[in-house]
């Protein structure tokens, strides 16, 4: 259920223009301070995550690994993404609220 609930608000974000999905996109989002959070499809290739995962550290972005580059995609409605940033705060704070619930429950 709640991998559900993310991968709504992802829609509904990208509905409410809240996204920068691409490359070059959400790297220009990071480094201008508009990327609250950035989330990178778990089969990203490792290049793509060391290098977000290095941007985000400098510039204090959280960075989340989840899902794959084909259901972030369909969530948003684009064909495959690898990266995706969320540009509001609020929408940032809920998503990675319910992939935090996700991840706790895959714990137990």
């Amino acid at each position: 259920m709640k991998i559900n609930k993310a991968l709504s608000a992802l829609g509904m974000a990208m509905r409410a223009g809240k996204l920068a999905t691409g490359d070059e996109i959400v790297l220009k989002a990071v480094r201008a301070g508009k990327a609250k959070l950035v989330i990178v499809a778990g089969d990203a290739s490792e290049n793509t995550k060391k290098k977000f995962s290095d941007k985000c550290g400098s510039y204090n972005v959280k960075l989340i690994e989840a899902y794959d580059r084909e259901s972030l995609g369909r969530a948003i409605g684009k064909p495959d993404r690898v990266i995706i940033a969320v540009t509001d705060v609020q929408f940032a704070q809920l998503i990675a609220g319910h992939l935090s619930q996700k991840t706790e429950v895959d714990l137990t």
